[in-house]
């Protein structure tokens, strides 16, 4: 991420106080900037980088953040930096693989407002919001919902229901996506293309907040995620609308010692046919835990082939957090 005040929006999109029902300047206090660093030897390190930059909103009085997860998977260390230029360390205290939420705890005095929760639920697609990263007016944004519906990652991800934003930024990973009044109703994750009334156009997605109510609770007590682990593949693969492609592969993951390569077409998994990647995702997710074989019947240079893969669990690849 660039330097937070090498740019700022043009003052027409900005947000305006006497155009908002809540107090916009609590709302820019309440969102910090979020810096980690990850050891070259991390096994994130090779697609997420050693230096990773975002923001998290502030969710508690006690300092607590709510950011996403990729800032902060297998962070050694952690920085936060408020509106009002005070820094101070943080603990990568949870993160949700299957949501993708990270929460943050302050190692020190915070000093800044939280914002309140709401429901992306309540929000209709039409309805205006407002983007808020670190940097005060000029990193907000006045935006709309466009879109609110299924979204699958190429990183074994899938929302039922994620929140799509426009117009697009690059840079709204951790950004604190909120209502007309000013409630916390999503987290940024990351710009992507949708088709949107015919129309495919860059989109922000953001996570709504109501999948961190359920597990919220069990996220602060345990350090972890209350969801079952999934069986991982380690394996990226590409929607190109009429075929799912594997474009990378997870250093020593399932997938590679398996024998798929970089290439294959995925045509199904068992005997079943999967088209898209949610179907793919869902599919393999139902097989069972970790360590359950996995059936994938590939494309390989017009040849057709089955292989078995024993998935793993994503978890025991990742350096787990030390509190110092």
């Amino acid at each position: 991420m660039s330097d937070e005040q090498s740019w700022s929006f043009p003052e027409s999109v900005q947000p305006k106080a006497d155009q908002t029902q809540f107090d916009l300047e609590r709302a820019f206090d309440a969102v910090v900037l979020v810096r980690s660093e990850i050891p070259e030897d991390a096994y994130s390190a090779a697609t997420l980088g050693t230096e990773r930059g975002g923001y998290g909103a502030v969710i508690r009085e006690d300092g607590l953040v709510l950011t996403i997860g990729y800032l902060i998977n297998e962070a050694t260390q952690i920085w936060l930096t408020t509106h009002r230029g005070a820094s101070v360390a943080g603990y990568p205290l949870a993160y949700d693989q299957a949501t993708g939420f990270g929460l943050i705890q302050p190692l020190g005095k915070l000093a800044a407002p939280h914002l309140h929760r709401g429901l992306a639920a309540d929000v209709k697609v039409g309805d205006s919001a407002f983007v808020i990263g670190h940097g005060g007016r000029a990193h907000s944004l006045k935006t709309r919902i466009i879109a609110k519906h299924e979204f699958a990652g190429h990183w074994e991800y899938v929302l039922d229901e994620a929140l799509f934003t426009a117009p697009a930024h690059p840079q709204w990973g951790g950004a604190a996506l909120l209502d007309a009044q000013g409630n916390l109703i999503g987290t940024g994750s990351l710009l992507v293309q949708q088709e949107i009334n015919g129309e495919t156009r860059h989109v922000n997605m953001f996570v709504p907040v109501d999948l961190l109510n359920p597990i919220f609770d069990a996220m602060l007590k345990t350090g972890r995620s209350p969801h079952p682990p999934r069986p991982w593949l380690g394996m990226s693969t590409q929607d190109l609308g009429d075929k799912l492609v594997v474009a990378r592969l997870s250093q020593d993951g399932p997938a590679s010692r398996a024998g798929v390569r970089v290439g294959d077409i995925v045509l199904g998994v068992g005997g079943s046919t999967v088209q898209g990647l949610a179907e793919f995702f869902r599919t393999v997710w139902r097989l069972g835990a970790p360590g359950v074989e996995v059936p994938l019947t590939v494309s390989r240079g017009g040849d057709v082939i089955h292989i078995t893969v024993k998935s793993g669990d994503r978890n025991d690849y990742l350096r787990k957090p030390k509190l110092h």
